[in-house]
């Protein structure tokens, strides 16, 4: 965990299409709602709101005072203005302190740029950016990393059982319900890549073929087509899941 997050709300009540005058004045409406309590419309200034959504994200709790009344929330939805990219509104889901919660936490790799492979000249992509895990409040970390020393060869890989998890935080397995193909097979949540090495030679002809950047899958495409190992071709599209709701145990 990193610092605490605190953020001072004021109850609103303006609603509906009079929220533009509040936004014009610098001032974010939000609403905080959870089991056991009624919505609360609130609001605060946007800097301050700005900077607790950069802060939090959706994976770290945000310890808010509504009127001097304290209460732990997530943050569960960020409304931006699609052209200006600014918060236009933000929903908070208040949680319980003893009470477990589902987050979708970022995966950082440690040392990019010297591991074995890059060395060598080969390139080493990242391929999952976060995962859904299981804990209080207080303990969801602010990322889970993973060092990519180790990864030396083409086809080197590291999947998410490669993560070290702080104590008492659990994986959320979901598997099950990544698959919207019945003939699919699914993968456990722990066989997911979360890096792998490629050759140089694989990405160019990917970006040639897709006439751009190459995503992951793109380049395991090639490598098929050129004989190589990819057993984890459809992998890349099981591990991109939309982000779950935090919820309450």
């Amino acid at each position: 965990m990193g610092d605490k997050i605190n953020l001072d709300l004021q109850k609103r009540d303006v609603h509906g299409k009079k929220v533009a005058k509040l936004r014009k004045e610098g001032i974010i409406p939000a609403i905080v709602y959870g089991s056991g309590i009624d919505p609360i419309s609130v609001m605060a200034p946007a800097p301050v709101v700005e900077k607790v959504c950069k802060d939090a994200g959706k994976h770290h709790p945000v310890y808010l005072k509504v009127d001097g009344k304290a209460r732990i929330a997530m943050i569960k939805d960020i409304d931006l203005d699609p052209v200006k990219r600014r918060v236009r509104h933000v929903s908070f889901h208040a949680v319980k302190q003893n009470e477990t919660v589902e987050a979708e936490v970022p995966i950082r790799l440690v040392g990019v740029g010297e591991s074995a492979a890059e060395k060598t000249g080969l390139i080493v992509l990242q391929a999952l950016d976060s995962v859904l895990v299981k804990a209080f409040p207080a303990n969801l970390p602010d990322a889970l990393e993973v060092s990519i020393a180790d990864l030396a060869e083409a086809g080197d890989r590291l999947t998410v059982a490669d993560l070290t998890l702080p104590e008492k935080v659990e994986l959320v397995d979901n598997s099950a319900n990544q698959s919207t193909d019945a003939d699919e097979e699914s993968h456990s949540v722990t066989e997911l890549v979360v890096a792998s090495v490629y050759e140089p030679s694989a990405l160019q002809a990917a970006n040639e073929a897709a006439g751009g950047d190459a995503e992951p899958e793109d380049v395991a495409n090639v490598e098929s087509v050129n004989g190589e190992d990819t057993d984890n071709t459809s992998q890349n599209e099981a591990a991109s899941t939309d982000h779950k709701d935090t919820q309450q145990k």
